[in-house]
């Protein structure tokens, strides 16, 4: 147990000192790219790294099922069975750089129908290419990653990345200011690009010296039997997943327009920043979760369950507040008026982020778990609901209309998921999930009613002192008040325990 404590903070404090230096920088680089190029530019960026993130649904979840299967010869030291599903895996990414190079190819002449007026932003197919260039060969390298990630040292991948983001991000921006060509700014990150991904094969290389051995045994066919089945279940999870996390700009950009893309960026910006820094501390323990699902009776692993889950409820419940009440008037005082989206849209947005942040134990568990096949075709379901939904409402009511249908497919899987699940996981019924899902989002709504009718008071006249106010009592109000109604729960006790530890090491 400590051992993996040991591991989550490792992870967890290189990934979350990457996160900090990566946002300041990348706050920079936004803002130098707002006043250098503008709001079209923005919407192309953002347009086409979906429209790539789409694409990356040749992936099929084989990532996800062998990082599963590499749990427990890791455990082992098992180094010809590692050494048998890296290979595998390695070909299986060759094979998907292709099929998403032909059909990235193959949306060329249909980039003019996702692009809806797009202003004078030069030639996009150029544009396209060298995204899809980035994508594609980032597949060579990327599944040598799995190896770190089962062996729990994710702070390796961080601190590689963190080099190599930083000094993309310092280039970009010298050449922003001198030339102010988004052309070249792509091929700055294309450059860095391909020196990260020639280091990575060069030092995995060195850090797993056996991974180049041409001695290489065969799967066997129940492993193999295993693995295909898993995989099998993640197509349609990653078709699912695809279809609603990456489609949204699209729709956006087919049926509002490019430009409107360009402004919610700086909105999601925020959003996935924050729900990245939480999602670090989540994805650092999965490596942990593997080895607890393969080492712990169902018991006790319901208990540190519970407890990871309260952790997320309270990370996510305290941050979805704050972008609810914050994004706006900072947005507003950073870059203007001009670039801020309607209220309705944006609380639409914050609602996403913590339905979304809700699933991402339950999802981490399973994944560890290896139980993919009980909810497979919720994902697919998912995806019709959303593309139905976001489709039919954009058409009606606009904009909202694409968020409200991704809320409607977020619900579904919020409700099936558990009822699917939760009985393999934990030999328990969902009524228990669905019970704290329950206090939790009360508890969300009452805190966030309270701050937004001080934010009325305080924030009368946007300013800097004002916002400043407001970020003081945003961090002090729903704290208190999570604390005033959980106090009682094991899981707050554990939670303060862990605080109390860290403190005491401090000393």
């Amino acid at each position: 147990m400590s051992s993996r404590l040991k591991m989550t903070a490792r992870n967890a404090f290189w990934s979350y000192f990457s996160m900090f230096v990566s946002f300041g920088l990348q706050f920079i680089s936004r803002t130098v790219f707002i006043y250098c190029l503008g709001e079209e530019y923005l919407g192309i960026n953002g347009l086409f790294s979906n429209v790539l993130g789409v694409l990356s649904f040749a992936e099929l979840g084989i990532g996800t099922a062998i990082n599963f299967c590499l749990y427990k010869p890791v455990a082992e030291n098992n180094i010809e069975k590692i050494k048998s599903y890296m290979w595998y895996y390695k070909w299986a990414y060759r094979t998907i750089a292709v099929i998403i190079t032909i059909i990235g190819l193959a949306l060329i002449p249909f980039l003019n129908v996702l692009v809806k007026d797009p202003g004078n932003v030069g030639n996009i197919v150029i544009y396209y290419l060298i995204y899809l260039f980035n994508t594609v060969t980032t597949y060579f390298v990327s599944y040598k990653y799995s190896l770190v990630n089962a062996e729990q040292k994710n702070y390796i991948y961080t601190n590689v990345n963190l080099i190599i983001s930083i000094s993309t991000i310092i280039i970009q921006v010298i050449a922003l200011v001198i030339l102010k060509n988004f052309l070249i700014y792509l091929l700055v990150a294309a450059i860095f690009g391909v020196f990260q991904k020639i280091f990575i094969c060069i030092y995995f290389n060195r850090l797993y010296p056996y991974l180049k051995e041409k001695n290489i045994e065969k799967l066997t066919k129940q492993e193999k039997s295993i693995l295909i089945t898993k995989i099998k279940a993640l197509v349609i999870h990653k078709i699912g997943d695809v279809s609603v996390h990456q489609t949204d700009n699209i729709i956006v950009s087919a049926f509002v327009s490019t430009k409107m893309v360009g402004l919610l960026s700086n909105y999601n910006l925020f959003i996935s920043t924050v729900s990245s820094c939480i999602n670090v501390l989540f994805n650092s323990v999965t490596g942990s979760l593997g080895n607890l699902v393969a080492t712990e009776s169902k018991e006790y692993q319901y208990i540190i369950f519970k407890r990871y889950r309260f952790i997320g409820f309270w990370f996510f419940g305290f941050t979805s507040i704050a972008l609810g009440i914050l994004m706006t008037p900072f947005i507003t005082l950073w870059i203007g008026k001009k670039m801020v989206v309607a209220p309705v849209v944006v609380n639409l947005l914050v609602v996403d982020y913590y339905m979304i942040g809700q699933r991402v134990c339950l999802n981490n568990i399973k994944s560890a778990a290896g139980v993919y096949e009980p909810d497979k075709y919720v994902a697919l379901v998912q995806a019709i609901v959303n593309l139905i939904a976001s489709i039919g409402l954009v058409k009606v009511i606009g904009l909202p209309g694409v968020y409200w249908g991704t809320l409607i497919q977020g619900t579904l899987s919020s409700v099936l998921k558990p009822i699917l699940s939760y009985k393999i996981l934990f030999n328990r019924s969902s009524k228990y999930y669905f019970i704290d899902s329950f206090k939790y989002l009360s508890a969300v709504v009452a805190v966030y009613g309270i701050c937004y009718s001080l934010q009325k008071i305080v924030m009368s006249q946007i300013t800097i002192v004002s916002f400043g106010i407001m970020i003081i009592i945003v961090v002090i109000v729903p704290n208190i008040i999570f604390a005033m109604l959980f106090f009682r729960r094991e899981e707050f006790k554990y939670l303060l325990s862990l605080i109390k530890k860290s403190l005491k090491k401090k000393k």
